[in-house]
């Protein structure tokens, strides 16, 4: 069974990028499963329950600010997509990987544009990077409050970047991210 690998979390100015690998039953069907973009806030979290009721395997990989500083964005997250895959407890046979860039996994792979849209395997993954990756800047702005982490979760809003210039960056922010400094 193939497994469909996507991430969350590639253009905000703050926290992680957090990459979902998801297994599904072949013919499964989950009701209103679609990119993660594309559906509320409670509607991928009601998703998400039977996401995990229904998948032969699940997993995520997480790569924090310092490192998405120190090797690129693109690289931390394809780095999040490898470690989300290592992180299953059984080892996919075929990989279907959103967008159009590959992992250097020794698994076969496919790469595919707008495949949260397409697939279903990979819009599991979407919707499951986004619910951990909101859930983690939930728990952030509990300990940087000044941002409201809790309403934009890092994204580079008119509010965020304010808040920046008014207390400087804090330590969840990418350093290297325009904006930031």
């Amino acid at each position: 069974m193939p497994a469909g690998v996507d991430e969350a979390g590639r253009g905000p100015l703050a926290g992680p990028v957090v990459a979902a690998c998801v297994i599904l039953p072949k013919d499964c069907e989950i009701r209103g499963l679609n990119d993660s973009k594309k559906l509320s806030h409670l509607q991928r979290r009601k998703i998400l329950k039977e996401i995990r009721r229904k998948a032969v395997a699940l997993a995520v990989g997480i790569v924090e600010p310092g490192e998405i500083d120190n090797i690129n964005i693109l690289r931390a997250a394809l780095l999040a997509m490898e470690l989300s895959v290592t992180n299953l407890c059984d080892r996919p046979d075929y990989l279907l990987i959103d967008g159009n860039q590959r992992t250097s996994l020794l698994i076969p792979q496919q790469t595919v544009v707008k495949g949260d849209s397409k697939c279903g395997s990979i819009a599991a993954a979407s919707v499951l990077a986004k619910v951990i990756r909101d859930y983690i800047m939930e728990k952030y702005h509990a300990m940087y409050p000044a941002y409201n982490f809790l309403k934009h979760k890092g994204y580079p809003t008119k509010e965020h970047l304010e808040a920046i210039r008014e207390h400087g960056p804090c330590p969840i922010h990418r350093r290297s991210f325009r904006g930031v400094l």
